[in-house]
């Protein structure tokens, strides 16, 4: 698992338009919160991107990109975006390289079946490309404002 204080990995991946967004495109300019959640449009998913949404200019007002990350397609991406009107880049990690790199890639058991998924995390990543806070096993639920009061924080 990743912690805090170390450096993030760096990261080259597709966000929904196809174009190639990597983590050192932010540093010395932005903080990051990079968010990885199971699959686009699915209850918890839309919740949290939805929240992230409305939260966007707030997170805009303290210098703080945010990028959703899941295995789903760039054209998936798109649909999602369009459908709720988020303002969030997401990023397609369908290699998975990305999920190992962070930890994510993790077994979970439902109804007795074990199967790999994404484990909802987020990382909070400075300007300086260092991990300020690794939150792994999250909850949707006020996730969004949670990682905005330690976003101002940074300020």
């Amino acid at each position: 698992m990743l912690k805090k204080n170390q450096p993030a990995p760096d990261f080259s991946c597709p966000n929904q338009h196809g174009e190639v967004v990597r983590l050192s495109d932010f540093k010395d300019k932005h903080n990051v919160v990079l968010y990885f959640y199971p699959k686009d449009d699915t209850p918890g998913c839309t919740i949290e991107a939805n929240d992230f949404t409305a939260l966007a200019d707030e997170f805009a007002a303290t210098n703080t990109v945010i990028l959703g990350v899941s295995k789903d397609s760039c054209a998936s991406h798109v649909d999602f975006i369009k459908k709720y009107g988020l303002k969030v880049d997401l990023l397609s990690d369908e290699s998975g390289e990305l999920c190992e790199k962070y930890d994510v890639w993790r077994e979970k058991e439902k109804n007795g079946v074990k199967k790999m998924a994404i484990l909802r995390s987020t990382f909070i990543i400075d300007k300086n490309g260092n991990i300020v806070d690794a939150l792994y096993g999250v909850s949707h639920e006020g996730h969004a404002n949670e990682v905005l009061d330690k976003v101002k924080k940074l300020q």
